[in-house]
């Protein structure tokens, strides 16, 4: 049975090391000496700071407050001090170890803490509801502070938080699995995708080895990644490559995956998160007019007069917890279907676009709220011009052009599907600081910094955006963004990265202020992205291709 200690030093020692290809053959090596399953479902998840995987409802509900809360008591040091270490270190992991490195209180047994311990106590605190669950949660982290030593106080407060600051990423821990058990990382990405759960993905790999990963099929009421469409060249090049083109229209809503079987209907957002219950009235219209069992694809659109109804709209429904039928009415919701993934038992994603979309028009019943999504077929870049001029009419995006004979790749970025849009230089981009504002907006953040992601998944910053809020925005985006505050110093923020902001820029400059090596020249927030998880966000490599565009378009 693998101890937190064992692990927390594991995690120390991955801090010390910078490149990518040595911290993934530690990792592998790590992984195969675990002979426990349960241990080794853990630590994979550990090690990307999660606690549960992203689809799955349960969380643990604590945030900066609990924990500095559960360490005044565990040590006797009070908040104020706590607040002052935290500003110095910038790492409320550093600061929990810092504490019970020096704390008076010494109990004289003190039971080793394991990964299935502390995995028993989060499932209990993730548990806990209702009056009095905020005291219970405390002394339960005490217990927890209490009988660890001060490297695992580190990892177990950054394990709470979500981030272990260690540069471990999705595809790290695909590469580390491929290593440990001599799989290619393609089907272990493969089996990810499927899965959205690299804990089971891992004992998979241990046990069954690449004919286990290869068996891994979807399931009803586990999320599936979505596929992902990549900006079209132009729509004679998409027609030149693809021969005869399916156009959609690009609908100004929300990815939802549907799943419809076993007597219950779940619905999920495009990052994954069960939104079931922000969608009363769809799951009661999937139930009437889908039939059989099924997983489907489709675009969640607020509408109000036949028009779609801003992008916000519907992010508002998703994050409604209460009196959710209020909203039925101001913000009426239609679902547009044009994909299904799942049908009777029976995973269908290999099949051609065209037997798959067959499959979806003969099981849906067309209804106001429910609809599979017009596509039109054509090989005339004058008809898709048509199309796409009718859909920015109509308040949309633009267009999809989708290959008929692609299969559904989960989680896939590629030319199967093309997107064309008016607008397509803004990056959605992650938010990891901020700053509070002054004069009348002193009581809210009024700029945000903004990093992108490395091949890896690690965050470099790319800039601060402070224009193109509203008031309005300044004072829901503030609320939104207290509980994920990692620590202050004066009006300068640090947050646990969570969000996406969709910005404009003037240009990409090259920088050595942020370690990204570019700057945006007057970036200007356009919207949350808060369908988009981080791992979502724009890359490094996609901003250099955009800098080295505009260079050259200069040049000539």
């Amino acid at each position: 049975m693998l101890t937190f200690k064992e692990f927390a030093e594991f995690c120390s020692s991955l801090e010390k090391i910078s490149s990518t290809l040595e911290i993934t053959a530690k990792i592998a090596s790590f992984l195969r000496k675990i002979d426990d399953d349960s241990d080794l479902y853990n630590v994979v998840l550990f090690l990307m700071g999660k606690v549960y995987p992203s689809w799955d409802e349960r969380e643990l509900g604590i945030g900066i407050g609990l924990l500095y809360e559960a360490l005044k008591i565990a040590t006797g040091v009070e908040k104020s001090k706590i607040e002052n270490l935290l500003r110095e270190t910038g790492d409320l992991g550093i600061v929990a170890e810092t504490l019970i490195r020096k704390k008076k209180q010494l109990t004289l047994f003190q039971e080793e803490l394991t990964i299935r311990k502390v995995r028993e106590i989060f499932d209990e605190i993730s548990s806990l509801t209702g009056e009095g669950s905020q005291k219970r949660k405390v002394k339960l982290l005490v217990d927890l502070y209490i009988a660890s030593t001060p490297i695992e106080a580190r990892y177990l407060t950054r394990l709470i938080l979500g981030e272990m600051r260690l540069g471990v990423g999705e595809g790290i821990i695909r590469d580390a699995i491929a290593k440990a058990w001599g799989i290619s990382s393609e089907l272990v990405e493969r089996a990810y995708m499927i899965t959205n759960d690299f804990g089971r993905v891992a004992i998979v790999a241990k046990n069954e080895g690449r004919k286990g990963l290869e068996k891994l099929k979807i399931q009803l009421h586990i999320p599936v990644k979505m596929m992902l469409a990549q900006v079209a060249e132009s729509i004679d090049s998409a027609i030149r490559e693809m021969k005869k083109v399916g156009v959609e229209w690009k609908f100004d809503g929300t990815r939802v995956q549907i799943h419809w079987g076993n007597g219950k209907v779940t619905i999920y957002s495009r990052r994954l998160e069960n939104v079931t219950s922000a969608l009363p009235e769809i799951v009661d219209e999937v139930k009437k007019v889908v039939k059989g069992e099924v997983i489907l694809d489709g675009e969640a659109v607020a509408i109000k007069d036949g028009r779609p109804m801003p992008f916000q709209h519907i992010l508002r429904r998703f994050r409604r917890k209460h009196e959710i039928g209020k909203m039925l009415e101001k913000i009426p919701i239609k679902v547009y279907l044009f994909d299904i993934l799942y049908i009777n038992g029976e995973e269908i994603i290999d099949k051609p676009l065209k037997e798959r979309r067959a499959i979806l028009e003969s099981i849906v019943e067309k209804s106001e709220k429910i609809t599979v999504a017009d596509q039109v077929v054509t090989d005339s870049v004058e008809k898709v011009e048509e199309i796409y001029n009718q859909a920015l009419d109509a308040g949309h995006e633009g267009v999809m052009m989708k290959n008929l004979n692609s299969p559904y790749i989960p989680g896939k970025r590629g030319k199967n599907w093309l997107k064309l849009k008016p607008v397509m230089e803004n990056l959605d981009l992650v938010v990891v600081g901020g700053e509070w504002g002054e004069g009348k907006r002193s009581h809210l953040i009024s700029s945000f910094e903004l990093a992108c992601r490395d091949e890896y998944g690690r965050l470099l910053r790319v800039g601060k955006v402070a224009t193109g809020f509203t008031d309005d925005e300044l004072e829901e985006l503030t609320e939104l963004f207290k509980p994920l505050i990692e620590y202050q110093e004066g009006k300068v923020i640090k947050f646990r990265p969570y969000y996406v902001f969709e910005v404009a820029y003037q240009e990409i400059q090259k920088s050595p202020k942020y370690e990204s090596g570019f700057a945006l020249r007057f970036p200007r927030f356009i919207r949350l992205r808060e369908d988009k998880s981080i791992e979502e966000a724009d890359t490094i490599e996609r901003i250099a291709k955009l800098y080295e565009s505009q260079f050259k378009s200069k040049r000539l």
